[in-house]
This record gives structure tokens, C-alpha cells and sequence, in this order.
């Protein structure tokens, strides 16, 4: 069983598609990437067949747990930091870092917002992201590296903790602005973060690093030794990083997995919903021309190889 992205020829950019593929394809030698197994097309439609990850997104597993252990966030920032470092070292600068974004045991998915050839000390500018997400040095639209995706994991592991965001909005204010995405930008340039004191003694101090809004202090962002800094926190001093990347380390947690192809650990809100292909724009598709996704095509020999075990 596969799980498959399906785009409208009609709404994408070509060159972003083709990085997004080219990256997938790239994942085949990190076990914390959704492995591409085959890329396909019609005259409407491109499709990406990746790896099903039947133990569902880590948001699904944080709205259904009251709270997550501290050793639960602890093995899942660490295999978080492994992907997310595995894309810097390829210069791939992720940018879409959130929970839905996190599947099973674990597997970054959505390389759509990436940023290629990014090598240390190269910069870019691009405003793009998640709101709730976004980087100090991002939303100032400041010139920006890998530091944005620290900053990201930084809000993961807030709210894998504490169960809502660093930069939490009043929902019952009658003033309009204060749910506007302009407003949420604000508070994240202008909010100290709260640190609740039923933590342990080493979570604030990973997350103040993580958040810290000065991207040149921020942990991880060190110019010779970031990630190596990252390992060497206290927060995780219990993880063996060599098992860790090899996926050698037992989960704390395992879903409830019923059967196989099972659909449970996955939103019923979005399960439920009837598979249907959306129409075509007759105008749009005649404007197309029928070379520019050529050569999209693509088989993963190794991958199917590996699956009828020779």
C-alpha cells in the first residue's frame, strides 16, 4: 500500500515540482524522509507515489494524548533533528517543519516550500512558510539559513510539551485583528515564551535555545559545530545518536495498529472525506504545453527491488 499526491498540472510551477521530486528521490538514503517510489502523470494531473506510513502525524497522536512524556518529545526531537540535519547536509533547507509534517516512526513529509544548493553561509530571502511557524528573521524579512528550521523544531517540541503553541492567540477576543495571520507574526517578533514549571530542569533550557529569536545564538546555528552543539545538550543526554540514525532505538510509543493498511491513527475528518478529482480548466489546459513536464516520470528500482526481497 502507497500513499499518493496527486497536483493539477494547472496549478503548479514546474521547477517546483521537480525539486520537490528531485528531493524525494534524494530521501531513499535517510530513513527519516517518505521514500519516492514512483512518479506518474495524465494530461491533467502529476503524481507522486511515497511510502504509507500507517502510524498517522504527530498531530493526530498529540490531540489524542492529554500530554506527551518527556521522553516521548525527547525521542522525537532527536529523530526530527537527525532529518532535518540529513537536509542541511544535502543544502536543503526544509521550511515546513510542523506536526502534520511528521509521520510515524519518523518520516518528514512535504518537500514543496524546500530551498536547494543552500551551503553553509549562503543566505535567502524567500517569504514563505507556515504562520505559526514562521522564524523571527523570516517574518522581519531579513536575509535567512538553516536557522529557520531550528527555530521550527523549537515550536514542535513546545507544543509536543505543553499541547499548544509558544505564540497561543486568544480565541474569544471580539477584536478582529488579534486572528489575523499579521497579528500572529506579531506576537512571535514580540512574546516572550512562557515555560510552564512542571517541566524538567533541561526542557526550558532546549527550548529557549531553539527559540531564541536571535538567529546567531539560536541552538543549533553554530557555524562549526551546530548540530554537534544539538547532541550535546543535556535534553538529550540519554540518546544514543548512533542507534538513533540507525533507527536501532525502540519507540516509547506505539500506535494502535489494528492492520496493516489501516486508516485509524490518521483524522477521521479528513479520512472520511470521498476521494473525488476535482475538474479540469479547459482553457488553462489547452494554454499547456505538452513538453513541460516531460521526463517527469520516474520508477525506484532499488525500492521495489527491496520490497519483493531480493
Amino acid at each position: 500500500m502507497y500513499a499518493m499526491k496527486a497536483v493539477k498540472k494547472e496549478h503548479i510551477n514546474h521547477d517546483q515540482i521537480q525539486k520537490e521530486k528531485h528531493i524525494l528521490e534524494q530521501a531513499f538514503n535517510c530513513p527519516f524522509l517518505v521514500g519516492l517510489h514512483a512518479c506518474l502523470q495524465t494530461e491533467s494531473r502529476l503524481f507522486l507515489v511515497v511510502d504509507y506510513v500507517n502510524g498517522g502525524d504527530l498531530l493526530f497522536h498529540v490531540q489524542q494524548q492529554r500530554w506527551l512524556l518527556e521522553e516521548h518529545v525527547t525521542f522525537y526531537s532527536a529523530e526530527i533533528s537527525l532529518a532535518v540535519n540529513y537536509l542541511h547536509q544535502q543544502g536543503i533547507l526544509y521550511r515546513i517543519l510542523k506536526l502534520e509534517n511528521v509521520l510515524g516512526h519518523i518520516k518528514l513529509i512535504d518537500f514543496c516550500l524546500c530551498k536547494e544548493g543552500l551551503q553553509p553561509g549562503y543566505m535567502t530571502r524567500i517569504f514563505c512558510g507556515t504562520p505559526n511557524f514562521m522564524a523571527p528573521e523570516l517574518i522581519r524579512r531579513e536575509d535567512y539559513s538553516f536557522s529557520v528550521d531550528w527555530w521550527n523544531l523549537g515550536v514542535v517540541i513546545y507544543i509536543m510539551m505543553i499541547r499548544e503553541s509558544p505564540f497561543n492567540l486568544d480565541e474569544s477576543s471580539d477584536n478582529p485583528y488579534e486572528n489575523t495571520i499579521k497579528h500572529v507574526l506579531q506576537v512571535i517578533l514580540e512574546r516572550d515564551i512562557v515555560i510552564p514549571c512542571f517541566l524538567s530542569v533541561q526542557a526550558p533550557s532546549v527550548l529557549e535555545g531553539f527559540l531564541n529569536k536571535d538567529s546567531k545564538e539560536r541552538l543549533g546555528c553554530h557555524p562549526h559545530r551546530g548540530f554537534g552543539v544539538i547532541q550535546e545538550h543535556p535534553f538529550f543526554q540519554n540518546v544514543d545518536w548512533d542507534m538513533m540514525e540507525q533507527k536501532q532505538v525502540v519507540p516509547p510509543f506505539k500506535p494502535n495498529i489494528s492492520e496493516p493498511f489501516t486508516l485509524d491513527n490518521f483524522d477521521f475528518k479528513f479520512t472520511n472525506e470521498p476521494v473525488q478529482l476535482t475538474s479540469n480548466d479547459n482553457d488553462i489546459m489547452r494554454e499547456l504545453d505538452g513538453y513541460e513536464f516531460a521526463g517527469f516520470g520516474y520508477i525506484n528500482h532499488l525500492m521495489m527491488y527491496e520490497e519483493e526481497g531480493v
